[in-house]
């Protein structure tokens, strides 16, 4: 079995919207998915456009996966930016 992590466009007409999915090769281009790895919006003119699971990624990468140039990309922009730490107030609520 070959998996690929590549994005798969969602959104309307003129509106695109991106998932990040793992997806078997063998499958329909546009068709089902393994997993769901985060989201790309290239509508929104700010650094917060993306949200990936970095952590999934690389157990997919370390299982195999080929990756898409454009997702790699995503994922490479991924890892310099600063993780962000929970926020206190949300500790303290489940303590």
């Amino acid at each position: 079995m070959s998996i690929t992590i590549r994005l798969k466009k969602m959104g309307k007409k003129d509106q695109p919207f991106f998932r990040l999915v793992v997806q078997n090769t063998l499958k329909k281009h546009e068709g089902d998915y393994i997993e769901s790895l985060g989201w790309y919006d290239p509508l929104v003119k700010s650094e917060n456009n993306y949200l990936l699971k970095q952590d999934r990624i690389d157990y997919w990468l370390s299982q195999g996966a080929h990756i898409s140039d454009t997702a790699k990309s995503l994922v490479r922009k991924n890892r310099k930016r600063p993780q962000v730490a929970p926020a206190p107030a949300a500790a303290e609520a489940q303590a």
